[in-house]
């Protein structure tokens, strides 16, 4: 079930009605959908590229999710951009120890109108035991929206005090 993400109170976009997103697990799979409905002529939408792992996704318009064992600290950052870019990395607590974390290239599809963009990712973590073999997963879905201008805006499930801080546990509110 689609779930609504909530702005958090730093930035206004008025060119954005609403973004929910839903994630689905089957076994080691996780498929990620993300949906943004507004004015995307406000908006700075990144053109569909070659698909390939980038850096830095999050500094323009990005879908995240942050993926963790259920019973572990270490965790799993995935930036999902509209170009079909990519990144993924790994944590091996709360923002301790990042490195490129070692999965095959999901696959993201993007389909665009006047007023709605989404974004569905099928990802592979079969290459991370830990996450491969857990029988629950704790999750955070958030969205980094950047506006004609440059301003960016920060979406999650939940936000907490403070600065936009997808990485803090508060934020995995899914479990799968």
């Amino acid at each position: 079930m689609p779930l609504k993400l909530v702005r958090h109170p730093i930035a206004e976009t008025p060119a954005v009605s609403f973004i929910q997103a839903e994630a689905v697990r089957g076994g080691a799979r996780l498929t990620l959908s993300y949906g943004l409905s507004g004015d995307l002529a406000r908006l700075a939408i990144p053109a569909v590229v070659a698909a390939g792992r980038a850096d830095e996704l999050w500094r323009h318009t990005c879908f995240e999710a942050f993926v963790r064992a259920a019973t572990s600290d270490a965790y799993l950052e995935l930036n999902l951009a509209p170009s079909t870019r990519w990144a993924a990395y790994r944590f091996t607590s709360y923002r301790e120890g990042m490195h490129n974390a070692e999965v095959a290239p999901p696959r993201i599809d993007v389909e665009t109108t006047s007023d709605r963009l989404t974004l569905t990712a099928d990802v592979d973590l079969s290459a991370l035991p830990d996450l491969a073999a857990a029988e629950r997963w704790r999750i955070a879905l958030t969205a980094v929206i950047e506006d004609a201008a440059g301003a960016l805006s920060y979406w999650s499930l939940a936000h907490t005090p403070g600065r936009p801080d997808f990485h803090h546990s508060a934020g995995f509110e899914v479990e799968l």
